[in-house]
């Protein structure tokens, strides 16, 4: 029923082959064709995940270093990973 295609990759412009059995796959998911060959979508992949950046702060409890995911700008303050862990547990039991 399939047939393997030639396609022309939109980022590199090389030619890529698009299997009988990938092209079943697709039609089976309801994907659409491939516009990339498989280097450039695992690259374009690998770019929008990037390296996530930490900011550096003090414990409101214990006053040690906290390393958290976001600025932290609020003047509530934020916990090391220690002290939060202490304060989940803490909910949990209530």
């Amino acid at each position: 029923m399939y047939e393997d295609k030639i396609l022309v990759c939109k980022g590199c412009e090389n030619e890529f082959t698009f299997t009988a059995g990938e092209q079943e796959f697709y039609a089976e998911k309801g994907f659409q064709e491939p516009k990339y060959c498989k280097e450039c979508r695992q690259a374009r992949k690998a770019s929008k995940t990037g390296e996530r950046k930490f900011y550096t702060s003090v414990c409101r409890e214990c006053g040690g270093e906290a390393i958290v995911p976001f600025n932290p700008t609020s003047d509530k303050g934020v916990l090391c990973s220690a002290c939060l862990e202490k304060a989940r547990a803490a909910a949990a039991e209530e």
